[in-house]
């Protein structure tokens, strides 16, 4: 039996207690339930999932949460329940109550308004609202980035196909959060971003992608929530993972997904929710006994069930038959108790749970958060397209004229007017949510409800005393009833959402279109526009839809900016977000940043501290983690550098920084990066500018270079699969078509490492032996073959490594002992470590170098690299390291390496241009 954990009340030694405590459930029904009861009562349920078919007001929401605690109270719980909700804002509600409750943007109406600020004040407001009623926990934000935009289910709850602009709004969310005083849980890990969707309905979609793929993509605002140290909880999404390292059917259940990537790699020792155990295809898999036991064993410290009562106690039932069966140890038990308690402890108290603010809170912030909301969706508004100018409708359109409005029939949202409307009228099945009906596969079509657009039509009609055509539309298609509409207006509008899953929209629309086209040319006025009410990809890239407009939502308060926008209220002024961003975004590409000379004194710790933040959003390929900001200041009186930053003054944060250096003739930009949150905004271009104007003004300047071998931070243009890094330096000017490809290699683990067969003999039989020198005395030979070979920056790179005590050079000879090739081999403890960040090691590994092998282009070139390499690795060896980094190798000679048992690192691109390029700036 377990030892009594001293930092726990002796209380949670009754395990049952602990269980409890393990446990998120919910129920259908607006009041307390038996079964609830129970569960809180007799069986020590700690935490409580609300969803819409819990809630009817603001006011009963507070009084049932209230008698929630209340129950817990009274049976003894020592703290609070946590009461969990989703209340995403867009589509995404669970509360509703207009009177005291707010609507806002969904997260990509969010980032369409284009202010990080906007985002942080939703989601404090929101919280705020919450928290009123009892909420302590919102499910959210939405981590996710659409990978694969247009066929994913997510759509609008994920702020968009950016990783970077996701992380920067998603953070900014977690901080209203938080501000306001409830916990977070970020989700849905790894990713709901980028699924395929295959087999039969039971199936569970797919992730398919590589975890290198994910690094570099669906992970970066996980990596970076987790950084930033706000982000309470994480939900595990049921997701399955396949790919060449990993087969997972449900994500939640793998340890390889919550034990080690989420905490070993990711660093996240807050609170793990699994998805909801009632998922149909892990029923039929494992049963709710064996996945409960599954998800607690994969790390997660809450399991989510959230309805069904005896599910509910089979999954308590299988937790404790998994403790008695040894397969959960008490001490995995204490491990999720203590997360999940200490979590409490932030966002909860028996003083705040039994005495929520209610109404009296509410009605006193309403009146701000109506403003707040109205301001956030007039600026999330978009206009994509409007080719003929047809926007405002009161100018292009006149009042005698006869519009059309044709709109599908959608699903009333689960917590809007519409929903409302239908259960007061005795439909009390209210709308399941877009969680539930994944969860619980209920998938049906989305066409009911038809009152959906009702409202916006009314609007319409007010503005232009009655004159408006209003009629629905669905997969049976264009109609003579739409045809005859068609022919007898002057405008149509068309509404579509999510028009790529629910492709009849797509078909009609199209049709539509070519009809208008048709008839306008043979003299008819047909004006078109098409509003996108949530995923605005519908017809992003159809230039065919001359005016296009995109609201992210259709809220009520979504369509009343909708109608003011339409007749010219207010001029739209979002964007597209993410990487299809359009006009606001190209604007914001012309603001200039002051860009400051680099200081040591008042600039290190800042250039650190951007260090560390690159490290946290990138992939772990790239050397941010052990750069520093000494990697980049070489003091070598062959070698002049100036350095540059775009900082705040005030608070003396670096936003972006630039290394530049100039030797015989060559100016380099050594590096160029800029803080994650503050991309998209200048401040790389603003930089890459005066860098540029620095080494032009140098005398005697005959090329410029990206990247430099030493320093060795970038000994060029990072690669990347999509090429973004390149095609940012083609629209700054350089022609990168010609690169030299440099390639970081590495042995992983040196103890195991044998040389290839035969590799030996080779040597031998062509007469090539090596030696290995140390300082500067027998190094002029060394010197004139580097020099002759390789750029001034690698001569100079050797000149240190031979002063450097802890490196040394080895020289390949024939039997004339003529010189052949060199390499340097160095120790982790070598000075040259700082300035090759690759040579760093990261804990308590010994990282040996091979660094800059140099060979005259021979018959015999591709041994004597080979056997060069064979010559580091046995020094590294020979010197008890761990293992062998390769730094740099030239062009296709990866192959020869590879052979040898090195496997790629990292890759760059080298690019020189002549300074003609650049004589504008100049």
């Amino acid at each position: 039996m377990a030892k009594p954990d001293p930092e726990l009340d002796p209380l949670w030694q009754d395990i049952d207690w602990a269980i409890g405590q393990m446990l998120i459930m919910g129920w259908d029904g607006t009041e307390v339930t038996p079964q609830i009861r129970n569960l809180i009562e007799n069986h020590h349920l700690g935490s409580i999932i609300l969803t819409a078919k819990n809630l009817k007001s603001a006011q009963e929401t507070a009084s049932l949460v209230q008698e929630l605690q209340t129950i817990a109270h009274q049976a003894g719980h020592p703290q609070p329940l946590l009461i969990a909700l989703d209340q995403e804002n867009g589509g995404v509600n669970s509360l509703f109550d207009e009177d005291y409750i707010c609507q806002f943007p969904s997260a990509m109406g969010i980032a369409a308004a284009g202010s990080p600020e906007l985002a942080y004040n939703i989601a404090k407001a929101t919280a705020t609202e919450v928290s009123a009623v009892g909420v302590n926990l919102i499910l959210g934000p939405v981590l996710d980035v659409l990978t694969n935009a247009r066929h994913q289910p997510l759509g609008v709850r994920a702020t968009g196909d950016d990783p970077q602009e996701a992380s920067q709004y998603c953070n900014a969310a977690i901080n209203g959060y938080k501000d306001a005083g409830v916990a977070t849980c970020g989700k849905h890990f790894p990713s709901y971003g980028n699924l395929d969707f295959l087999g039969s309905a039971l199936d569970m979609p797919i992730i398919t992608q590589t975890l290198e793929e994910l690094s570099l993509s669906a992970l970066v605002p996980f990596r970076n929530a987790i950084g930033a140290g706000r982000l309470d909880a994480m939900f595990i999404g049921g997701c399955g993972i396949q790919n060449a390292g990993m087969n997972v059917m449900h994500a939640c259940l793998s340890d390889q997904v919550v034990d080690d990537l989420l905490r070993n790699e990711l660093g996240f020792n807050g609170v793990a929710i699994s998805e909801c155990l009632e998922m149909q295809s892990l029923i039929q898999e494992y049963g709710v006994k064996g996945g409960t036991v599954m998800a607690v064993e994969a790390g997660n410290d809450l399991v989510l069930l959230c309805r069904a009562h005896d599910v509910q106690l089979e999954a308590i039932s299988g937790m404790k038959l998994g403790i008695e069966n040894g397969i959960i140890s008490r001490e995995r038990v204490y491990t999720s108790l203590k997360r999940v308690l200490r979590m409490k402890s932030v966002c909860t108290s028996w003083q705040k749970a039994l005495n929520p603010p209610g109404l009296s809170l509410l009605s006193k912030i309403h009146p701000s958060h109506l403003a707040l909301s109205r301001q956030a969706y007039d600026q999330s508004i978009t206009v994509v397209r409007d080719k003929d100018h047809l926007l405002p409708l009161s100018q292009s359109l006149l009042q005698e004229e006869e519009l059309l409005l044709l709109t599908p029939l959608v699903k009333p949202l689960p917590a809007s007017a519409a929903t409302k409307s239908i259960m007061e009228k005795g439909n009390t099945k209210a709308a399941s949510s877009l969680h539930e009906r994944w969860t619980h596969q209920e998938r049906g079509a989305i066409m009911s409800g038809e009152g959906v657009f009702r409202e916006l039509g009314r609007s319409i009609a007010r503005i232009r005393h009655g004159k408006l055509l209003h009629t629905s539309y669905t997969a049976n298609g264009l109609r003579p009833v739409h045809e005859n509409l068609i022919n007898r207006a002057s405008a149509i509008i068309i509404v579509t959402a999510d028009a790529n899953r629910n492709m009849y929209q797509s078909g009609f629309t199209k049709h539509v279109a070519m009809m208008c086209h048709m008839l306008r040319s043979t003299g008819h006025k047909k004006s078109l526009i098409v509003v996108a009410v949530s995923s605005p990809y519908d017809f992003a890239m159809d230039k065919s839809i001359g005016t296009y407009v995109c609201t992210f939502d259709f809220t009520e308060t979504a369509m009343a900016s909708l109608v003011r926008a339409l007749y010219g209220e207010f001029v739209p002024s979002g964007s597209m977000p993410g990487t299809m961003r359009k006009s606001k975004k190209v604007s914001k590409t012309k603001q200039q940043w002051l860009v400051e000379n680099y200081t040591r004194d008042r600039d290190g710790r800042g250039l650190d501290e951007l260090l560390k933040i690159l490290a946290r959003s990138s992939t772990p390929s790239l050397p941010y983690l052990t750069a520093s900001a000494s990697t980049f200041e070489l003091f070598n009186t062959n070698v002049e550098e100036s350095h540059f930053v775009v900082r705040n003054s005030s608070t003396q944060m670096l936003y972006g920084f630039a290394a530049t250096y100039f030797i015989n003739g060559i100016g380099i930009i050594g590096a160029i990066f800029v803080d994650p949150s503050k991309r998209n905004v200048s401040i790389g271009r603003s930089l890459h500018r005066r860098a540029m104007r620095a080494l032009l003004q140098r005398p005697g300047l005959k090329k410029v270079q990206l990247g430099i071998t030493f320093p060795g931070a970038f000994p060029g243009v990072p690669v990347d699969e999509n090429g973004g890094n390149k095609s940012w330096f083609d629209n700054v000017g350089w022609d990168t078509q010609f690169p030299k490809r440099l390639t970081n290699m590495v042995i992983e683990d040196l103890a195991a490492w044998t040389a290839p067969e035969g590799l030996s003999q080779s040597i031998q039989r062509a007469n090539i032996s090596f030696d290995l020198i140390h300082g500067l005395d027998n190094a002029e030979s060394v010197l004139t073959l580097v020099a002759g070979q390789a750029g001034p920056e690698v001569v100079e790179l050797y000149r240190f490594a031979l002063q450097d005590k802890s490196c040394g050079v080895v020289r390949a000879k024939n039997a004339a002992d003529n010189l052949l090739g060199t390499v340097i081999i160095c120790k982790s403890t070598s000075q040259l470590s700082t300035y090759i960040p690759s040579l760093h090691s990261v804990g308590h590994e010994e990282v040996g170098g091979i660094i800059a092998p140099v060979t005259p282009p021979t018959v015999h070139s591709n041994l004597l690299l080979q056997g060069l390499a064979f010559m580091g690795v046995r020094q590294n060896k020979a010197q008890k390291s761990t293992k062998s980094v390769l730094s740099w190798v030239l062009d296709e000679a990866h192959d020869l390496f590879a052979a040898m048992g090195f496997e790629v690192q990292q890759t760059f691109d080298e690019i020189t241009n002549s300074p003609e390029n650049f004589s504008d700036l100049a």
